[in-house]
């Protein structure tokens, strides 16, 4: 009977064991995920992103190879985080769940939460220079929110097309947000793409009267 338990115990505290070691890497890699979008890519240190996340440094090479392999899979973490977030947005607004998404993207608390926001914005330079993972990365996160833009508008006439002039707006519309000085201008971007982008929503041209 010992012998039956035995491999049935060591399954089970193998699991663990393993569960752990991911709990503990996702751990690693939602602190570093949020400190390249706050940051950069270049700023945070490994001996600084482990103390962050409650580890000693000693540990990092147990679940990456180097920090490069750290912020590929951190910017890639950074960015899958985000279709989720759009579609709880879309879902808030049950009459029409486009302009609930371009709400709450292009919301001042979004412009002014970039650790916790849409990395589209935040890493867009740095996939620009980075390798091809997180290029690739980029382009999967990209197609994701095109995918779930054009799912949102399918009564205009071409919605992929209308998608891309929706994303595009709206990433562009927080990252000028962030970088102007003046905060009534920023303000004021936030919401004339805010109002020129719902406008569309029911087929009508923002400027009609």
């Amino acid at each position: 009977m010992s012998t039956l338990r035995r491999p049935t115990k060591g399954r089970v505290v193998m699991g663990h064991s393993q569960a752990e070691k991911a709990a503990t890497r996702e751990r690693v890699l939602r602190v570093a995920s949020r400190r390249i979008r706050a940051d950069g890519v270049n700023r945070p240190g490994v001996a600084e992103l482990m103390q962050e996340a409650g580890l000693t440094h000693g540990g990092f090479y147990k679940h990456f190879s180097s920090r490069d392999d750290l912020i590929t899979q951190a910017a890639a973490f950074a960015l899958t985080e985000g279709t989720a977030k759009m579609e709880r947005s879309a879902r808030k607004n049950t009459e029409d769940a486009r302009a609930g998404l371009i709400d709450a993207y292009l919301a001042k608390q979004h412009r002014d939460g970039p650790a916790t926001g849409c990395a589209l914005v935040t890493l867009g330079a740095a996939a620009g220079r980075g390798n091809q993972q997180i290029k690739q990365a980029y382009e999967d996160q990209v197609r994701s929110y095109l995918d779930l833009i054009a799912g949102l508008d399918e009564d205009a006439e071409d919605p992929r097309a209308e998608a891309m002039l929706t994303l595009s707006a709206l990433v562009g519309a927080v990252l000028m947000s962030r970088a102007v000085a003046d905060k009534d201008f920023s303000d004021d971007l936030l919401k004339t793409v805010t109002e020129q982008l719902t406008g569309r929503t029911s087929g009508e041209t923002p400027t009609d009267t």
